[in-house]
């Protein structure tokens, strides 16, 4: 006996579905051999389970659905052992593929070939096996498949290990870039329902004020324009050598930013969605986004300019815990003229520690007199020295690590829904009433580029398919506006993906009560004219 080749044909005879050859022959010769099988069955007008060619015989069995089961053999082949081998074939086959349905062969085609070569071995002999050893061969293990396939998980393992922190790292480096250009500009102000005109940064740069003009959106789809006026930078004059003063090595200067949020407004593709529950007006439009051309130069207007601010470093977990939060303030001095390098400050040092007694820390810089600030308060550099020129100092410090400290916290509770979509509540709570946030931006990572379904919102948002990231924006939080709440839905099923969130704000509430009682000269006592900006913001509020 030997047999060339065992088939499975649909379409009663025509279409081959699993084919197994067991001598070696060219592709084109079996092709044939299968082909002329249909047309010999047809033209037999004798009902026999094997048809004869000049060179080969065929024996077959018809089985359900108009499939057959076809083995080719030679003429010389032992007509009674090659139906002995078709009848067990047979039965393997809905043992192995569950049926005689053209979907369930197609599926376990491999499986039927593994099954074919317990019966028949290489060079066509019949194995003297039966039904129970070829079910118990096809489901014994393998060991060297078995370790091949904890390989193969490994590696998988380990790739989507590197995959995650590829993409936490990614999405990390987005939100800083982010977060790096809304908190280098300022803010557009934003219209009420339907509309709105940008989303402003959440930081403050001394110095640097909001001018925006205009009359809000009115009802009926009219929207008056809002302008956003650029702030006149501070131009640093030419180092001048003092004749005396001491040298300080501090941070270089600003780089400039684009405006994001405004070139994000421009895109055609951004959601935009007044809210629901606090909407003033009817629709809208976007206006007032082009860039007002650059201010020209302005010199410093006072000899001494005094900036003022704190930064908060805040942990959350996504409940709206805090976990830790510190806070870090630094009173920074400018001298832009010969008079502001010999400036003597008097802080209100007595309320100060009236006040900020436990977990707080003070700390001047060291070449300021210790003992003028220990005793009246008064900061001013040892020895009579001055000030260097144009450079900004830091001569005060104050820093304090606690969770009463904290202005907001975010509660983000994404929900896998099963259907392929996550249904995402975000809720906002002002942890301190005493404490105003403006241009506050909570910034969400999506996960997609697809933008969010929202539900219900608080507020605005705006959606950044580039980034996948969506920003929900207040202009205000205060005691009477100290919740609020977002609802949206998007497509995905990874509820991590959106974490971290960032907090942005801007505020002039400070927790240390610092106060400037005066700007005298070393040299004459008189006051010295000056200018002071105050700021508070986040260097680093997350979500995790």
């Amino acid at each position: 006996m030997v047999v060339l080749s065992t088939s499975i044909l649909s379409q009663n005879g025509t279409k081959p579905l699993v084919s197994r050859q067991f001598i070696e022959m060219p592709r084109l010769r079996i092709e044939g051999l299968l082909a002329a099988f249909p047309k010999l069955i047809t033209s037999s007008k004798q009902q026999h389970t094997f048809v004869e060619t000049e060179t080969v015989r065929y024996v077959y069995q018809p089985l359900e659905n108009g499939l057959y089961l076809l083995l080719i053999t030679t003429k010389s082949s032992n007509i009674v052992e090659d139906l002995g081998t078709i009848r067990l074939l047979a039965k393997v086959i809905p043992e192995v593929s569950g049926g005689f349905s053209e979907t369930s062969i197609n599926e376990h085609a491999f499986e039927l070939i593994f099954a074919f070569d317990e019966v028949i071995t290489t060079g066509g002999y019949k194995e003297d096996i039966n039904l129970s050893d070829i079910r118990t061969n096809l489901g014994m293990e393998s060991h060297e498949e078995q370790v091949f396939i904890m390989m193969e998980e490994k590696k998988k393992e380990d790739a989507r290990k590197a995959m995650a922190e590829k993409a936490n790292e990614i999405k990390k480096r987005q939100m800083e870039a982010l977060k790096d250009n809304l908190m280098g500009n300022g803010s557009t102000g934003m219209a009420g329902s339907g509309g709105m005109v940008g989303i402003g940064g959440g930081g403050v740069t001394p110095g640097y004020e909001h001018n925006s003009t205009g009359t809000d959106f009115m009802g009926g789809g009219a929207a008056s324009t809002y302008s956003y006026e650029k702030p006149k930078p501070v131009v640093e004059e030419a180092p001048v050598k003092a004749a005396r003063g001491m040298q300080l090595k501090v941070g270089g200067a600003d780089k400039k930013k684009s405006n994001l949020m405004a070139a994000m407004a421009m895109e055609d593709n951004f959601s935009l969605l007044g809210g629901p529950k606090k909407a003033a007006g009817g629709g809208g439009a976007f206006a007032g986004l082009a860039d007002t051309p650059s201010a020209p130069a302005a010199v410093p207007s006072t000899p001494l300019s005094l900036a003022l601010e704190e930064k908060y470093t805040v942990a959350m977990n996504r409940e709206g815990g805090i976990e830790s939060c510190d806070l870090k303030g630094t009173l920074t001095l400018t001298a832009n003229t010969e008079a502001g390098s010999v400036a003597a400050i008097t802080v209100n040092k007595a309320a100060m520690l009236a006040k900020c007694s436990t977990g707080w820390n003070f700390a001047t810089h060291p070449k300021v007199d210790k003992k003028g600030y220990e005793s009246k308060g008064v900061i001013g550099l040892k020895g009579g020295k001055g000030l260097p020129l144009n450079r900004p100092v830091g001569v005060l410090k104050w820093s304090y690590s606690g969770e009463d400290v904290a202005p907001i916290s975010i509660n983000c509770w994404p929900e896998d829904e099963g259907t392929g979509s996550i249904n995402v509540n975000v809720e906002f709570e002002l942890l301190r009433p005493d404490m105003t946030l403006t241009d506050v931006n909570i910034l969400i990572p999506l996960g997609t580029t697809d933008p969010p379904a929202v539900e219900e919102i608080d507020g605005q948002y705006k959606h950044d398919p580039n980034s996948g990231m969506m920003c929900w924006h207040h202009d205000l939080i205060d005691g009477s506006n100290s919740t609020g709440s977002l609802e949206f839905s998007i497509a995905g099923s990874d509820v991590d993906a959106f974490f971290p969130c960032q907090v942005m704000f801007k505020s002039d509430t400070f927790m240390c009560p610092i106060d400037i009682t005066s700007v005298t000269s070393t040299a004459n006592g008189a006051s010295i004219p000056n200018s002071l900006t105050r700021a508070v913001v986040p260097d680093s509020y997350v979500v995790a």
